[in-house]
Formats: C-alpha cells, sequence, structure tokens
C-alpha cells in the first residue's frame, strides 16, 4: 500500500511541478512586464494605492484575479467540449499568462501588507517551503537533466549555425 502511495504521489507531483516551474519562471518577467505597461499608461498611483491597503483589503484584491479568471476557464472547458480544442487551450494559457502576471504584480505590491497577517506569512513560509523542495527534486530527475542537456546541445547548434 505504501508503494501505491508512494506513485500516486509522484504522479500528481508531476503536474503539479510543472506548474510551479511555470510559475517560477513567468512570474518576475511578467509582473515587471506589467509594471512597465501600468508606468507606460500612467497609471503609478494606483499601484501606489495598491501598496497602502491594509491587510484583508490586500488580500481580497489579491483574490480578484482567481475569481475573475474562474469563469473564462470554466468558459474554455466548455469550448474544449464542443470540439473547439485549440481554441478552448489557447484561452486557457493566456488565461493562465495574464493570470500570473496580474497575481505576480498584486502579490509584489501587496507582500508587506499580506505579510502582517501572521496566518498568511505562516502559509505562505511553507508554501514556499514545499515549493522549493518539489521544484529541487524535479531539477534532480533524470528528465530534467536529459532535458537541459538536450536544450545545451540544441543552444550549441543554434549558435553555431546562426556564427558559421
Amino acid at each position: 500500500m505504501e508503494a501505491v502511495k508512494r506513485i500516486v504521489g509522484r504522479l500528481f507531483a508531476w503536474p503539479l511541478a510543472l506548474l510551479i516551474l511555470f510559475e517560477e519562471w513567468g512570474w518576475q518577467p511578467l509582473q515587471r512586464g506589467l509594471a512597465r505597461l501600468m508606468r507606460a499608461l500612467g497609471l503609478e498611483r494606483i499601484e501606489a494605492s495598491i501598496r497602502k491597503l491594509p491587510p484583508y483589503a490586500a488580500l481580497a484584491l489579491f483574490l480578484v484575479p482567481t475569481l475573475l479568471l474562474l469563469p473564462v476557464k470554466i468558459a474554455a472547458l466548455w469550448f474544449i467540449g464542443r470540439g473547439r480544442v485549440l481554441f478552448g487551450t489557447g484561452v486557457i494559457v493566456v488565461a493562465k499568462i495574464a493570470g500570473t502576471a496580474l497575481v505576480a504584480r498584486l502579490f509584489t505590491l501587496t507582500r508587506e501588507s499580506l505579510m502582517q497577517l501572521a496566518w498568511f506569512a505562516r502559509v505562505y513560509a511553507r508554501w514556499v517551503a514545499f515549493k522549493e523542495e518539489l521544484v529541487a527534486q524535479v531539477r534532480a530527475s533524470w528528465p530534467w537533466r536529459i532535458g537541459r542537456v538536450a536544450k545545451r546541445r540544441w543552444r550549441r547548434r543554434f549558435e553555431a549555425w546562426r556564427h558559421g
């Protein structure tokens, strides 16, 4: 029974790890891009107001993207169910990227306020520890290592082709 639990745990760990890796990869670049967009649109005052929010208002604002994107993702699943698989999948991908950008930016703006909530700070610390352990396991796995080697080889070939 213990072996079955381990296998099932690993099966669920991989999709979760890939999701976390995507968020790790996209978190900083996407939030910086959204910050540049806000500056370009002259919306720095909105960001300044967000930074000043009290803890529970910051928490409510931090949860808004999840609530806003849920109907979009449900609609995407509806499209997939109706045979528009490519369109539905595209909607999910765009929603994931937009959602990650928005959540990353909001977290950057509200982090100080959110960390004033003792329970949030505890949950966040546990989440970070869990995430780091999971990412370390994935990066130590043979598929990840093989992928990194293949990526380096392809990059060298591309550079050689480009300069050769």
